[in-house]
């Protein structure tokens, strides 16, 4: 009897903790620049959970180092449940990348809910002479290097991406890293490279003008979920994921997150956490193979 009675206390204390919270402003930090996919997708989500919580939910861009300057903020924040990271693919890459991270990517953080996935899509000039991502692949099978894969970084997720794919096909294309999606999109609608790989909701209008021409989807999209500091109490995780799934199942919110190029997430805390721990090891794996190595 005595371990029932404490077991009922013990639920009873989380009900009270989770009717209790939050009592003043969440903040959501995104570890890029305004503008951004996640920084859009972040002011996106957050006025409409701030409505569901009762209290603010503000966004706070800690941009830099991929990503890694926000994951170690949440990483270090208290886990008191005022604290929300919205991450994306990145938050994995980073971890592959750069294994001396001042944190772990996985025990350091307390997966809430996914939020949304939007496709990589592979495209060409108008006059690269590709009409399909096979016939590109043909093309690179029979011109072993001689082809250029433009992305917006080493070992960003477009690079590890572009290079699953080609690894599978067997073929061989020769990485050209840029800075900014700007200057690469410049240069792949006038042809000094052939192809590249880039996130949907940052090239619709190119696709739509003509200027550039999609090949074809890859299996790998760009995935966003929101985590908090480990140790954040449970109460709490479940009420954020309670709320995330409701806003994620509104026919208002998935049609506008449709129009982004974007699908919306939802789901448990643990279908997000095994998703991390996929892309940590298909990563870990896509890097032995085609022998990337960070700047």
């Amino acid at each position: 009897m005595r371990g029932i009675a404490v077991l009922l206390l013990a639920a009873w204390a989380l009900i009270a903790q989770a009717q209790e919270w939050p009592q003043r402003p969440v903040r959501m930090l995104v570890g890029f620049g305004a503008g951004g996919g996640t920084d859009i997708l972040a002011r996106i989500v957050a006025p409409q959970m701030g409505v569901a919580l009762g209290q603010p939910v503000v966004v706070e861009n800690r941009p830099g180092a991929g990503g890694s300057i926000a994951a170690n903020a949440v990483a270090k924040a208290e886990p008191d449940g005022y604290t929300a990271f919205l991450l994306n693919n990145g938050h994995a890459v980073s971890a592959v990348m750069l294994p001396s991270l001042p944190y772990d990517p996985v025990a350091d953080f307390q997966p809430v809910s996914m939020v949304a996935t939007m496709p990589l899509v592979i495209l060409s000039g108008p006059r690269a002479g590709f009409g399909s991502l096979q016939g590109l692949i043909e093309v690179a099978r029979h011109n072993p290097g001689k082809l250029n894969l433009a992305s917006v970084g080493i070992g960003s997720t477009q690079h590890f991406a572009a290079e699953l794919l080609f690894h599978t096909a067997g073929v061989k294309l020769v990485h050209v890293p840029y800075k900014g999606l700007g200057g690469m999109l410049n240069d792949l609608v006038a042809g000094h490279v052939q192809v590249g790989v880039v996130a949907l909701q940052s090239v619709q209008p190119h696709l739509q003008s003509g200027r550039l021409r999609m090949l074809g989807e890859l299996e790998v999209q760009t995935w966003y979920g929101v985590f908090a500091p480990a140790g954040t109490p449970p109460a709490v995780v479940a009420k954020l994921n309670a709320d995330f799934d409701a806003l994620l199942q509104d026919a208002q919110m998935r049609e506008f997150l449709a129009k982004q190029g974007m699908t919306a997430g939802g789901g448990s805390p643990e279908r997000l956490g095994g998703l991390v721990q996929r892309e940590l090891a298909r990563w870990t794996r896509v890097v032995k193979l085609a022998g990337i190595k960070a700047d």
